[in-house]
């Protein structure tokens, strides 16, 4: 692949059309592979650019200028488009939504247009004024979809681009079997080179997508995991509602995301959050279909700031300057993790992640995996994997940048709990740790974790009276610490692999191999307690995020406009502009559409649709009235 033969060509793209000045990691390999035709799989975190990568050579003539052999295009050959293979309705519209703002030819095939806007596209691309088509993974492999395969092959698919990945494999994290069938589109476009995007897959992941698409000596890219501007915490629960009240104490005005584990919760927490005086909304699969687009098309217009949602809320959305995003139990895998905890700024600015999980958490995902058949081996590990990024005593960042194969080098990040030092090492550990395992041999390997941590902190309920365990060596023998510590404390032996949980509904505790090696004297162990979580403004690492020197009020007052611009046009404000364009634009106050143009994100369709509001309002703020 010759890395410079494209270069120029694609930078006057991305300046004029987007307002970028120069590739991001990894873009330029990328959007290389496809114009060159080399079939690939790209893996860059959410908020990295990805959708660049296919985006952009789709305006780029594929022919290499610094072949003679190629000569020039004839005119009357067909430039073609690029095929989008989208999972969601809502993404498919956003992105096209956003193309068009930006002057490019793009659009969507789906079952919410009517047949005269599905003709009129199909018009478009047959008279090939279309460089994008968006479609679903049905729409393509489904049933009957031999008929639009053809009529996609008459109107010249120059390549392939699989969005969101992951749900073609199996060890993925949003698992779609139809996502499977897309390797046999191979057959219908054997010119056409194929590419898959996502953000999260692990290396055997990555193996599964490249095997099941057929890929043909794919270029893999995969860019780091690691988010800089975001700031980890992990809670375990107690007070619910108290931890949510500090965590948006941090955030005042701000945008977030509260993510819950049953349609219950997110009904309660919704309703509680709006009696506290925020917009909160709830979203889940149960509420009516025109309820839910109704709230996230609320949350993506900035009408409402926080969505209590289950992960139905998940791949369509796009709003750049969430600031929050709170787990209010843990997910299923750390792959959904990283993903929904990556939903916070993806604007680059500083943001927070915060997990607040429980032990049975993790018993009620079993469970739930058990009664739909979904309990594989691989759920298991997955589980298994997220338990010890929940429980785990170290960096939060290198525990999720490790967990997807990435080398970690750089020491403390500064912007986790634990880096932080909102955690602290429990100095005697491995004593504390041998009364615990202790007490599990005791009471003989039958019963659960509340029942243990009440021996141990000498609790005489009326069971462990009962059972005669009020009268074992290790009664009381943690009574000095607190009842939420020593449930900590089980639950890290447990992601540790010193203890094990076994049986259902009611999980009891059981030594491991390794633990019953530890309370023989053999090795160490390490355990940690909370210490008071921070009331004030995120900390974040010192290379992440972007940092801000302009007058807040004239920021305001450009996302007012933005507000407006956004209405009219039916779109999400973060279409018209990022946050970072805005506080770029409050810094430097542009007086002109050249210096307009110069600015972050404004290409020239934007300078010219936009231009005027936003000079407007920079030429006139301050002044008075």
């Amino acid at each position: 692949m010759l890395i410079g033969t494209y270069d120029g060509a694609l930078r006057d793209v991305l300046h004029r059309v987007w307002g970028f000045s120069d590739f991001r990691p990894l873009q330029r390999e990328a959007m290389h592979a496809v114009l060159d035709g080399r079939d690939s799989v790209v893996v860059l975190p959410t908020g990295g650019g990805k959708s660049l990568c296919f985006q952009a050579p789709a305006l780029v003539d594929s022919t290499r200028p610094s072949d003679p052999a190629a000569g020039s295009r004839p005119p009357t050959a067909r430039r073609g488009f690029a095929l989008v293979v989208s999972p969601l309705i809502s993404l498919m519209k956003d992105q096209v939504d956003g193309l068009r703002v930006d002057g490019v030819d793009a659009a969507y095939l789906n079952s919410t247009q009517t047949s005269s806007e599905r003709d009129e596209v199909l018009a478009n691309l047959k008279a090939d004024r279309c460089r994008l088509l968006y479609v679903s993974p049905e729409r393509l492999v489904g049933e009957g979809s031999q008929a639009f395969r053809r009529l996609l092959r008459q109107c010249g698919v120059r390549f392939i681009a699989i969005d969101e990945a992951h749900c073609i494999s199996q060890w993925g994290h949003d698992f779609r079997p139809e996502y499977r069938q897309l390797g046999l589109v191979r057959e219908d476009f054997p010119e056409a080179s194929l590419h898959a995007f996502t953000a999260t897959a692990t290396e055997r992941v990555r193996h599964d997508i490249a095997t099941e698409l057929r890929l043909a000596d794919p270029l893999v890219l995969v860019g780091s995991f690691d988010r800089p501007n975001l700031t980890y915490r992990v809670l375990r629960r107690g007070s619910l509602r108290k931890q949510i009240q500090t965590v948006l104490g941090r955030h005042e005005g701000e945008s977030g995301i509260v993510y819950c584990g049953s349609r219950r919760e997110v009904e309660d927490l919704a309703e509680w959050l709006r009696s506290e005086g925020h917009e909160a909304l709830p979203y889940h699969a149960g509420l009516p279909d025109h309820v839910r687009a109704s709230h996230q098309e609320a949350f993506l217009q900035e009408r409402a700031d926080i969505v209590v949602a289950t992960v139905a809320f998940g791949m369509g959305i796009d709003r750049s300057n969430v600031r929050f995003v709170i787990h209010a139990s843990a997910p299923r895998s750390p792959e959904h993790y990283q993903q929904e905890a990556g939903r916070a700024g993806r604007d680059g600015l500083p943001a927070e992640c915060v997990l607040i999980y429980s032990g049975a958490d993790f018993v009620r995902w079993r469970q739930m995996l058990e009664q739909n058949g979904e309990y594989t081996e691989s759920a298991r590990l997955l589980l298994r994997d997220m338990e010890r990024y929940a429980a785990g005593t170290r960096c939060r960042h290198r525990a999720l940048v490790e967990y997807f194969g990435e080398p970690w080098t750089r020491g403390e990040c500064g912007a986790c709990d634990w880096c932080l030092r909102e955690l602290e090492a429990v100095s005697d550990a491995t004593t504390v740790a041998r009364k615990i395992l202790s007490c599990v041999a005791r009471v003989r390997q039958g019963f659960g974790l509340a029942h243990v941590a009440d021996v141990l902190l000498g609790r005489a309920s009326d069971r462990v009276v009962q059972c005669g365990h009020a009268e074992l060596t290790t009664f009381g023998l943690l009574k000095q610490e607190s009842p939420a510590a020593v449930r900590g404390y089980i639950e890290q032996l447990v992601a540790g692999g010193w203890l094990a949980r076994a049986g259902e509904p009611y999980p009891i505790l059981r030594l491991t191999g390794a633990g019953a090696a530890l309370l023989k004297g053999e090795g160490t162990c390490e355990l940690f307690r909370e210490l008071q979580p921070p009331k004030g403004r995120v900390r974040q690492r010192g290379d992440g995020g972007v940092s801000f020197d302009g007058d807040p009020g004239l920021f305001n007052a450009l996302r007012e406009v933005r507000a407006g611009l956004a209405r009219q046009r039916g779109v999400p404000p973060y279409v018209i502009f990022h946050d970072t364009t805005l506080k770029q634009m409050a810094e430097r106050r542009p007086t002109t559409l050249d210096d307009l143009h110069d600015i972050y994100g404004v290409g020239a369709k934007k300078a010219a649709d936009f231009g005027d509001a936003f000079l407007d309002a920079i030429r006139t703020w301050g002044r008075p009235e």
